[in-house]
């Protein structure tokens, strides 16, 4: 599948003439397998990858601020018109380098890298919650990675181990990411946004 999907990626490519990076999304729920896909790419020549949640905003900013718990994690994870302005503007706008913030979990901070970006290149964005509206415009191409709600729900419960033990972790996705995740199904239904859909099972 792996192989399947770079060679879709590289034909759409082919089809677009641009002055600036081919940006490819991709895009699903937790669990469904994005990350570990995304790492058999990371040895391709002229692709960039951009992991999302490397650029999420510290505790203080999305815990604790009197909005739903869903809420906090669809909309306060991400300072979203700070990397629109500074992701995906700059990658339109044909800029070399950009600038972004990385967030560390043990030390609940953020420290600003720059990541080069070669010309004519693929950039790969991977993440949960790509296609909200202030950013699917920015894509050239997008993958949904489609997995059944039990084989996501069980990945999902046992790697996330820093969130407690297993009731606690239950607790959390019950009440933040799974209802977080439901608002983004039914708001913009990323299945028929997307170019191809591929299984994460």
């Amino acid at each position: 599948m792996n192989h399947s999907i770079m060679q879709n990626m590289k034909e759409a490519y082919k089809k677009h003439s641009l002055d600036r990076p081919f940006i490819v999304a991709i895009d699903g729920l937790s669990g469904s397998g994005k990350t570990t896909i995304v790492q058999q790419f990371e040895k391709e020549k002229d692709v960039v990858i951009i992991h999302i949640d490397d650029h999420i905003v510290e505790r203080k900013l999305r815990y604790h601020t009197q909005h739903a718990e869903w809420y906090e994690y669809y909309q306060l994870q991400w300072d979203i018109n700070y990397l629109k302005e500074n992701l995906f503007k700059k990658l339109h706008a044909n800029d070399r380098q950009l600038w972004l913030p990385f967030y560390n979990r043990e030390t609940d901070s953020s420290i600003n890298k720059a990541i080069p970006i070669p010309p004519h290149c693929i950039v790969i964005i991977e993440g949960i919650f790509l296609l909200r509206e202030e950013w699917r415009r920015f894509y050239d191409y997008i993958i949904f990675l489609n997995c059944t709600k039990e084989i996501r729900h069980e990945r999902a419960l046992q790697r996330d181990k820093y969130l407690g033990n297993l009731e606690q972790r239950l607790n959390t996705y019950k009440n933040r990411y799974w209802p977080a995740e439901e608002h983004y199904l039914k708001e913009h239904n990323p299945l028929k946004l997307a170019h191809s859909i591929y299984s994460g099972n």
